[in-house]
């Protein structure tokens, strides 16, 4: 059996995990909390990231990255990165701007913020940064408005079919979700978009997910919200 190592509030670990459940591919997961820098798992990932990926032939595959241009190159049967040349470069762009822009501005702060900061031994740590915070959450309105043109103009972001472009974006928006920080009420055409996915049968696992002492928004569980 596969083996996933993720953290549940990791959007590029639940990104590994819509990839493989829209690929239909059995794995387990073990949940890692990477920041404690265990030793054994530090063997798998030196970088002490996650999501690893132990696949069945014995590939240890650390990064989001990495592990999800193995496995649309090792079980195509169910491509998610598009067809043609133009189309794959456009998910990939749109992959990169969600990981890197979206990721490093917002959902890494947000998450580190409100609840991985809580576990870690920093020096003089007071708790939340409520500026790092604020900032993170007015920056989120930038990257609400960029799907909602996007999913104006295509029917998925990089086109006419659901791919990695999708998957990307809505893991990074689900752990925001989980913590009640989107502003959906304002970005009607982002919230129709995000409503697809969150009702596609491998998104529903997420719904499940919960992290000790952080209850997830009341809307969180719902299809329509």
């Amino acid at each position: 059996m596969r083996i996933l190592y993720h953290y549940p509030l990791c959007p590029y670990s639940r990104k590994i995990r819509l990839i493989l459940a829209e690929k239909k591919l059995d794995f387990t997961t073990q949940i890692e909390r990477y920041w404690e820098k265990r030793p054994e798992f530090l063997q798998l990932n030196l970088a002490g990231h996650v999501p690893v990926l132990i696949d069945l032939n014995g590939s240890v595959l650390a990064t989001s990255v990495a592990i999800a241009e193995y496995l649309e190159e090792a079980y195509p049967d169910r491509p998610l990165i598009g067809e043609g040349l133009p189309q794959r470069a456009e998910v990939r762009r749109l992959m990169a701007w969600f990981d890197e822009q979206f990721g490093h501005g917002i959902s890494k702060c947000l998450v580190f913020e409100k609840n991985i900061k809580r576990y870690m031994k920093l020096t003089g740590n007071t708790g939340p940064d409520s500026n790092a915070i604020r900032q993170a959450k007015g920056a989120l309105h930038t990257h609400l408005d960029y799907i909602s043109w996007l999913v104006d103009r295509r029917n998925w972001l990089a086109g006419d079919h659901f791919s990695l472009a999708d998957i990307t974006a809505a893991a990074h928006l689900s752990v925001i979700d989980y913590l009640g920080d989107v502003p959906w009420e304002s970005h009607s055409l982002a919230k129709e978009w995000y409503s697809r996915i969150k009702s596609r049968p491998t998104f529903r696992t997420f719904l499940q997910d919960r992290v000790p002492g952080l209850v997830p928004a009341s809307h969180y569980l719902d299809l329509d919200f």
